[in-house]
Parts: structure tokens; sequence; C-alpha cells
């Protein structure tokens, strides 16, 4: 297992198409990041669930695993299930979040996600951020759609545990999902971090990364 180092990110960019996404598929590397980095810049961008109890439950999140963070969370109102029907709308929004954004890290859903709003914003990010280095996260759901990661950012217990905490402080509405709770979100951690000689890990797939090895 090689260790290589992202550097000391100061802007860091997460989306995801639904209220928890990012949560679930980042929330331990967000607060690992954080903690480390106070004050770092995170720019957040979820399609759907704006205006309602989901982005209540998003901005309170959100907050709590990006302690510190100078957070700006943007939540939309696009229909859930239904992003590619509303293709314009998500891409004039990841084009606005470009616009004004020019991270050292991209936080995104994968390309080969099985839910169309997932993989949808997955190759929106791609063109939009192609010169970042951009770290796709998964999301364990009952469609079976996970893969082999290529990327691994390790956590700790103490992570680890915080952030399957943080998820059930602050999604009451997904409770009732079969596949949402303790187990399956830590025992994913587990794995992963079996994969990369840790206790628990995130993991994510990486389409592009320029080395520097001579700098």
């Amino acid at each position: 297992m090689r260790h290589l180092s992202a550097g000391r990110p100061d802007r860091v960019v997460a989306v995801g198409a639904h209220c928890d996404d990012i949560a679930i598929g980042a929330g331990g590397t967000l607060l690992t990041l954080c903690l480390a980095r106070p004050g770092v810049r995170v720019d957040a961008l979820v399609l759907s669930g704006g205006g309602g109890d989901r982005e209540r439950e998003e901005r309170a999140a959100l907050a709590a695993f990006c302690p510190g963070a100078d957070l700006r969370l943007t939540v939309l109102k696009l229909p859930d299930g239904r992003v590619p029907a509303h293709w314009e709308e998500a891409k004039a929004a990841v084009e606005e979040l470009r616009g004004r954004t020019d991270p050292d890290l991209v936080l995104a859903p994968r390309t080969d996600d099985a839910h169309q709003d997932h993989r949808g914003l997955a190759k929106l990010m791609t063109t939009a951020f192609r010169d970042h280095l951009v770290l796709r996260y998964e999301i364990v759901k009952w469609d079976g759609d996970l893969g082999r990661p290529s990327a691994y950012q390790p956590l700790t217990p103490q992570i680890a545990e915080r952030k399957v905490r943080l998820l059930q402080e602050h999604y009451p509405s997904q409770r009732h999902r079969p596949w949402y709770d303790r187990e399956a979100f830590l025992g994913l951690a587990r794995i992963r971090g079996i994969e990369c000689h840790a206790r628990y890990a995130e993991a994510f797939d990486v389409a592009k990364l320029t080395l520097n090895l001579g700098g």
C-alpha cells in the first residue's frame, strides 16, 4: 500500500445529489480534514431537498461534519430521482459552483453509481472540474453496486464512530430505510480499512492523478 499526500487542502468542494449523500460517502474524510485544518473552506452543493425538512437536516449535519470550517452550502429543489430530466438546471448549478471556486480537492459521487441521480451528477463534475483532484465516494445501498476503489482515507476509530453517530442524529428522515444503520456504515468502513491496512477507512475512485515525483 503506497501513501501519497494530497498536500494541505485549504479549499474543498463537496457535492451530492441528495441530502445525506456527502455525509454517507465522505463524512469521515470531512471530519478528518476539518479537524486537522481549522478554517478550511468547504463549498457544498446538493441538488435536491431544498426548502423543507431535508434541507434543515442537511444544514445541521454538514455543520457537524465540518467543524471549524468556512462552510458554504447550497441546497436546490430538483426532484429526487429526476436529475436526468433536469439536466440543464443541474449543469447550470455545477457550472456556477465551478465559476466561484477553485478547490484543492473535490468530493463527488462515482460515475458508475447505480442511482441515476448520483451518476448524472458525477458526469457533470468530471467535465466541470477536469483539472482538479476529484475523489469519487461510494454510497452503500440495496443496488449492490460497490466496486473496487483505488484510493482510501483511513479513519481513526473515534472518527468512524463519530461519523455513524452524526448520521443517526442528523438524518431522522432516513432511519426507516433498511440499509441505513450503524452496522452497514461501520461494516463498510471496516472492510475498506482492511483493504488499506487501517482499522476503518472511506474509499474513493480516482479517474486521473498527476504526480510530481521530482518536485
